[in-house]
């Protein structure tokens, strides 16, 4: 295994981690008590797991667990970011680029030294883990990353009669295609997508309510895109 395919592994194992193996209110819980949440240890558990499982290697423990104890301080630790006047928009952006940050840097000293063989042959390609990981990434991270920049800008959502949670469906599928449509190269569909979305969405007279529509619009179509583009690079080099 590559050092780039056991990163993307790592990646992937981040991401069970800290978006699909916790809930909402999980995670407000750790964001809110730190250290004092019941579930940050459990948290811990589940981090150092993941990662040793998806390095597929037997050394690897060392490492699995100095990624896991970080991702315990880290997050023992956010209550305090949260709180600061200065700090606290960027809570999320840090959170995650340090997590993201340690796991770079603890599998590269890894990959730098003489790593055991995988304990399971890896007999898929790398390009299948970067899709699986880029399929995780467009759908519960890419809301969490919208909401958050939206809370970061301070943009408010306007009053509306639309079906609950209508709005995050759509972008969940939106993305679903564009992502889809990026890795198999027709272009032209997601140029056809984004066309019948501004037809369909922006016919409201509400310009806060149309200018919120866009904004969203822009930032989910661009992270699929993003991450397409580099699934598609990554496929065809």
């Amino acid at each position: 295994m590559t050092f780039i395919h056991l990163l993307i592994t790592q990646f992937i194992a981040h991401t069970l981690a800290d978006y699909y193996f916790q809930n909402d209110r999980l995670a407000n819980q750790k964001n809110q008590l730190g250290f004092r949440s019941s579930f940050l240890k459990y948290h811990f558990i589940i981090v150092t797991a993941l990662s040793f499982l998806l390095s597929f290697q037997t050394s690897f423990w060392w490492v699995a667990l100095l990624i896991g104890s970080t991702h315990y301080i880290i997050d023992g630790t956010k209550p305090y970011i949260n709180r600061s006047r200065i700090l606290g928009k960027y809570a999320f952006f840090i959170d995650q680029n340090l997590h993201l940050l340690i796991i770079l840097v603890l599998t590269w000293i890894y990959a730098s030294g003489k790593p055991s063989m995988p304990w399971v042959p890896i007999i898929w390609p790398m390009e299948l883990s970067m899709v699986i990981l880029c399929g995780m990434l467009i759908l519960k991270p890419a809301n969490i990353l919208i909401k958050e920049i939206f809370k970061f800008y301070e943009i408010s959502v306007p009053g509306t009669g639309d079906l609950p949670n209508a709005g995050k469906l759509i972008g969940l599928v939106e993305r679903i295609l564009v992502f889809t449509f990026i890795v198999i190269g027709e272009f032209q569909a997601v140029g056809f997508l984004i066309a019948a979305k501004s037809i369909l969405r922006f016919k409201n007279e509400d310009a806060s309510k149309s200018e919120y529509v866009l904004i969203g619009t822009l930032l989910s179509f661009g992270i699929a895109i993003f991450l397409g583009l580099i699934t598609m690079t990554l496929i065809r080099s």
